[in-house]
């Protein structure tokens, strides 16, 4: 056989095989036996041995996991991937839909309702209908490469009969039967097994083989676009018809309603059908249908207006509180926490309830040895909800906060209007250990291979004691610890090495000022550009920044006093340490730019730039770059194809541009 019959024989197998894995992982109709699919994937991969350029990144054959990866790459999403607001009962519902009504000003809204599957929020994106790269969700802005382990995910297709370029957004899970399968056999290997489906699929998809990700029989449901600028449809249900026709696997289970009172309906009908179903979901997305409807309604910082996520009510259940532990924060804060006797609560076994502090204790009369009833706020963290006094004995001993911090003997203090009883010593150990671990965190450091575990390792051998021996440490020192070998202590050294490129806003926020969160700390670094422009700040400096309050300026204003401060500053810049926002800054902001001040919104698909380098150009200019129009906009860029944002921008009346005046405006 020559090359140009083995490409044909190639193609007419590779259209077999997506044709059967579609009607076997899909639609759950298989048209062809066991052996008939694996005796046609034999053919393709010799084929593909035997004709090694003839292999694509689209074939089956690549479904199962290539080589070990020595670290998950950093993806931007290119529109973020935010979370959503939550609503607990039909009243939160209602208040939604008089928000949305309100904000569109129309008397009825249509909306789309879907199963809120609990598994792990994922991208993907296919360029000329081949899938490409597949993210995790992240912090929403930035996620994780984890294309080979989507790969082996079969109901997802590796291509699609579509030219464009493409991102579609769902919900990678583990089905039930494969997370009990999975738990058995990691039982027999005396293996500590996974609490729930969600963190097996989250385990799962986070492996570096992805040889082990494509055993683990994973699934996926694809509920959104996150990036389609070809797209012309003008409804939220219409692109998942849209997306089950180009072969991707949607829930079945979504319904268009009416209003809102359809929607409670719905809800209420899941609350006690959602234990027929074969995967787990923990509540009901609701969603606007009218796309147009959801750019007016545009976004908080945080979440959709025009969506929230209905959290099915918490299961209750009964156990015995048999002690309290203390803990101490980083912050100095020392909090309670219910040591339980195991028991089951939304598919997990609970042994640890937080209990908050000292008066909510008194409050609700909770004593060591009492039968109290836990739930799961919000499915996730356990709380104690109320003791059942009936059941008391007269052995429960009423419990008293110590008068001593129990990490390092310092006196504990209640500052002004707090509950919470805190360590104001610098030197405790508890609070630089938890400093440590919030330094290197995601949305603050991010250094990969610091997680909480090896944390405590390296302070509890005296490798770190504060943040500025994190930079300090060496090869020799790390290859002494447990389960440290050559290559992960290579990967550590190389990620800690790379974090002192980030940019101010990450610094700040793992310094963990009181009351700065990463929100502020971005504004902070927008603003003051420098860490030593922040160390000259005042009082009135910082109150003068938008969104920036008298708490957080007095705060900020005190951290910046300390001595130790200022010499860790000092320490941390003499170890390469970055101090400056590396973003667009407004010192560079030309004062005559066409677009200072001004909101822009892009559209449609562009030529000359690609969507990054407009939008970083603009804001570097002075510009805000928002997804939205709405009447706050003052000019909108229109590439080709340009939809529902055109239309609108248009009717408000909105300057639009094309993207040769873009081009223009920018040489100038």
């Amino acid at each position: 056989m020559d090359q140009a019959q083995a490409e044909k024989e190639i193609e007419i197998l590779k259209k077999q095989l997506d044709k059967y894995n579609y009607e076997y992982h899909v639609l759950d109709n298989p048209t062809v036996s066991d052996y008939e699919y694996d005796n046609k994937m034999k053919q393709l991969g010799e084929l593909e041995t035997a004709f090694p350029s003839l292999l694509t990144a689209d074939s089956p054959s690549q479904r199962v996991g290539g080589k070990p990866l020595e670290a998950f790459e950093k993806v931007q999403h290119n529109v973020p991937m935010l979370s959503l607001g939550n609503a607990f009962n039909e009243d939160d519902l209602r208040a939604f839909d008089r928000r949305v009504r309100d904000g569109l000003d129309v008397e009825t809204v249509s909306y789309v309702c879907e199963l809120k599957i609990d598994g792990l929020a994922v991208s993907l994106r296919y360029q000329n209908g081949v899938f490409v790269q597949g993210a995790t969700r992240g912090d929403g802005e930035i996620g994780e490469d984890i294309t080979s382990n989507l790969k082996t995910i079969r109901s997802i297709p590796l291509r699609v009969e579509l030219n464009d370029t493409i991102e579609v957004r769902g919900e990678a899970f583990m089905p039930q039967k494969s997370f009990l399968s999975l738990n058995e056999k990691k039982e027999i290997n005396g293996e500590e097994p996974f609490a729930n489906p969600r963190n097996a699929a989250a385990g799962s998809l986070r492996q570096l083989d992805p040889k082990i990700a494509a055993k683990r029989n994973l699934d996926i449901f694809l509920y959104a676009v996150g990036q389609w600028e070809a797209g012309t449809l003008t409804a939220h249900s219409e692109r998942l018809d849209y997306l089950q026709t180009l072969g991707f696997k949607t829930n079945p289970e979504w319904r268009k309603c009416a209003s809102i009172d359809y929607v409670i309906d719905y809800v209420n009908s899941w609350i006690e059908k959602r234990t027929d179903l074969s995967y787990d979901i923990d509540g009901i997305v609701v969603k606007v249908d009218r796309l147009d409807y959801q750019d007016t309604l545009g976004f908080t910082a945080k979440s959709p207006r025009w969506a929230i996520a209905y959290k099915f009510p918490a299961e209750e259940v009964t156990t015995r509180l048999y002690d309290i532990e203390l803990s101490v924060g980083r912050t100095g804060v020392v909090t309670p926490t219910a040591l339980l006797e195991p028991v089951k609560v939304a598919g997990t076994t609970v042994q640890r309830a937080s209990l908050h502090n000292e008066d909510l204790i008194r409050e609700k009369d909770i004593r060591i040895n009492d039968t109290v009833i836990i739930k799961k706020a919000g499915d996730i963290i356990p709380e104690v909800v109320r003791v059942i006094i009936d059941q008391r004995k007269g052995d429960e001993q009423v419990f008293a906060m110590p008068k001593k911090c129990p990490a390092c003997g310092s006196e504990l203090v209640r500052l002004e209007e707090e509950v919470a009883l805190r360590c104001i010593n610098p030197s405790c150990p508890a609070q630089l250990k938890e400093g440590l671990i919030h330094f290197v965190s995601r949305n603050a450091m991010n250094i990969d291979g610091l997680g909480e575990k090896v944390i405590e390792q390296l302070f509890d051998e005296k490798l770190t004691h504060t943040i500025s021996d994190l930079y300090k440490l060496n090869k020799e020192e790390l290859l002494q610890l447990e389960r440290m070998g050559e290559k992960s202590v290579e990967n550590l050294l190389q990620a800690i090495e790379a974090s002192k490129q980030n940019s101010l806003e990450k610094l700040l926020f793992g310094l963990g000022i009181r009351f700065v969160g990463a929100k502020a700390a971005k504004t902070l670094a927008v603003h003051f550009e420098t860490i030593d422009n922040l160390l000259d700040a005042t009082f009135e400096d910082f109150v003068a920044v938008n969104e920036i309050g008298e708490k957080m300026a007095d705060s900020l204003v005190r951290y910046f006093a300390e001595i130790q401060v200022k010499e860790l500053i000092v320490e941390l810049k003499s170890l390469g340490i970055n101090m400056d926002y590396k973003g667009p800054k407004k010192s560079e902001q030309p004062e005559n730019s066409l677009f200072k001040d001004k909101t822009i919104v892009l559209t449609g698909k562009l030529e000359i730039f690609s969507r990054d380098e407009a939008k970083e150009k603009m804001e570097a200019l002075g510009g805000k770059v928002t997804g939205s129009v709405s009447k706050k906009t003052d000019l909108v860029i229109a590439g080709e194809d340009a939809g529902s944002k055109l239309e609108k921008a248009e009717k408000l009346g909105i300057e639009v541009w094309n993207e040769q005046q873009l081009k223009e405006a920018l040489e100038k």
